[in-house]
């Protein structure tokens, strides 16, 4: 937009005098000195902040002051310095006024040229970004017919080139850029060809994370609706950009999860270190979506892992107590069945309900699940909240239970349906936090700021690991064929209006120091779907 020039000394001509109300009466002997005059005269006042006068040596002033104005405000001006230049014979019709205020053709039209140093600022959160825009522009001046006076013929491109009547200056920041988003390894993202890394590569590309790098500082001309004009920018302080950026991706896991989900489409899968917190892959076999982290649907059983905290923790039950599961149950005249019309007698372990997924154990719990569902999720598993994983501006709630959930909706939450939602991210951490005893945020780098929560009590978190175990070895992920030291646990949600439930299985491995959750849309039962892709995952890791 603008070419930058050296330094400038301001000089002040003699401005002659001026008893007029608008306009300049110069002293000068030639067109050219007294073009001069009016224009240093018009750069003084503005430098110094006399807009007022500034804007009164044109011929239109109550719109110059105006502009004026909005350069100060809209640039954070807080220094001007300015020098005319030489002046040359301006062409015909180059004055945008084309007349006096009175009404009368010029007879001498002069085009001058000067050089703006401006200190321009803009805010950078809590920290102010200051520099010096130097360019050069130009104007046009003139002296009507049967005037002593001159008058600078107003244009919006009187304050920098290029400017219209539907544009501004605007001084803005510029985040730092990456040029490389990579997994742990080094290697780029965008390598895995997965539309979810894709994405939040192009992401961290176009805005680095705090603390990485440096803003810098532009100016730019914005259209009325404040949008950027393009090829209008001018650096004033260059952003400190970065070469490349590691993130936690484990290119072993990131190829394991890659190559389970490639047995179903619409299939995600998330995997992370519980001691850490790290993802360590994020896998997507749904096109151009990334259901991984952007999921919002049903987890199904999987969130009996929570139910059963907040039970367990309220002394309500243990994973002996008898629990039974009747075939159905009626809460607020919505009855729930459980699948197929099994049903477990009263003298059956909680931890058998929970291994074989029976869900009538768990709606008949919902009288001592009032609030406390929510606030389990929020309280020891960090859920229900903004987590900022690393992604910049894109921190955002993977999980929610309305906490306001009564009666009916209580019931069918407590076996993972209802109005819960969540993503294959959250629902890692749900293992991920059993297995380690507490939650640890995901981050995709490190160094990001981790939300935190209450650790599980011992034996609580004693308890779900044995009832995970007993999914695996005689419950409903029995028949996927995990080896020892697998805690697992499978959800099936039904959704209207879809040919087939949503598959889900959560599962964890401390020997390994994983946590994995899988989702398949629309596709069966957790343990058929879901439950072979996760142990393909594993298998290979």
């Amino acid at each position: 937009m603008v070419a930058a020039i050296a330094a400038v000394i301001v000089t002040v001509v003699g401005s002659g005098t001026n008893p007029n109300a608008t306009g300049f009466t110069p002293t000068g002997s030639t067109p050219a000195q007294d073009a001069a005059q009016i224009t240093t005269a018009f750069l003084q006042a503005w430098q110094t902040g006399d807009l007022g006068q500034a804007a009164r040596y044109t011929n239109h002033p109550a719109v110059a002051q105006g502009a004026l104005a909005a350069y100060g405000k809209d640039l954070g001006l807080q220094k001007l310095t300015a020098t005319a230049q030489a002046s040359t014979v301006a062409p015909a019709g180059t004055s945008s006024a084309g007349t006096s205020s009175a009404g009368t053709a010029p007879t001498q039209r002069e085009s001058v040229g000067y050089a703006i140093s401006a200190t321009v600022s803009a805010a950078d959160g809590a920290k102010t970004l200051r520099g010096a825009w130097k360019y050069s522009a130009s104007l046009v001046t003139y002296q009507p017919a049967n005037s002593s006076l001159w008058y600078i013929a107003w244009a919006p491109d009187v304050l920098a080139p290029n400017l219209t009547a539907s544009t501004h200056l605007a001084a803005v920041t510029v985040a730092p850029q990456v040029a490389s988003v990579n997994d742990a390894n080094g290697n780029e993202l965008t390598s895995y060809k997965d539309p979810g890394l894709t994405t939040i590569a192009g992401l961290l590309q176009s805005k680095a994370p705090p603390g990485r790098g440096s803003p810098g500082l532009y100016v730019e001309i914005q259209t009325a609706a404040n949008h950027l004009v393009p090829n209008s920018q001018a650096v004033v302080i260059p952003p400190n950009n970065i070469a490349a950026l590691n993130t936690t991706i484990s290119p072993q896991a990131e190829a394991a999860a890659r190559s389970a989900v490639a047995a179903h489409s619409s299939s995600s899968m998330v995997v992370i270190q519980p001691s850490t917190g790290n993802i360590l892959a994020i896998a997507n076999n749904d096109s151009f979506n990334d259901f991984a982290l952007t999921a919002k649907v049903a987890p199904g059983s999987t969130m009996k892992v929570i139910t059963s905290t907040a039970l367990i923790n309220a002394g309500v039950l243990t994973a002996s107590s008898d629990v039974a599961c009747p075939e159905a149950y009626t809460v607020q005249g919505i009855t729930y069945h459980n699948d197929d019309n099994e049903s477990e007698p009263a003298s059956t372990p909680f931890i058998t309900d929970f291994a074989q997924s029976c869900n009538n154990a768990f709606t008949t719990q919902w009288p001592h699940l009032s609030g406390a569902l929510a606030r389990t999720a929020k309280d020891y598993y960090g859920l229900d909240q903004n987590w900022d994983i690393g992604i910049t501006g894109a921190s955002a709630s993977y999980f929610n239970a309305p906490a306001s959930a009564s009666g009916s909706e209580l019931a069918e939450e407590a076996f993972g349906q209802g109005e819960l939602v969540t993503s294959p991210l959250a629902m890692a951490s749900v293992a991920a936090t059993v297995d380690a005893g507490t939650f640890r945020q995901p981050i995709l780098l490190s160094g990001t700021k981790q939300v935190t929560a209450t650790a599980l009590p011992a034996s609580t978190d004693a308890q779900l690991k044995e009832m995970m175990q007993a999914v695996v070895t005689s419950g409903t992920a029995a028949p996927i064929g995990f080896g020892p030291g697998i805690y697992a646990k499978t959800g099936t949600a039904d959704v209207q209006g879809e040919e087939q439930p949503n598959s889900w299985l959560i599962a964890f491995e401390p020997s390994q120091d994983l946590a994995v959750a899988c989702l398949v849309l629309n596709a069966g039962y957790g343990a058929q779907v879901a439950g072979p892709e996760v142990k393909a995952f594993l298998g290979s890791y």
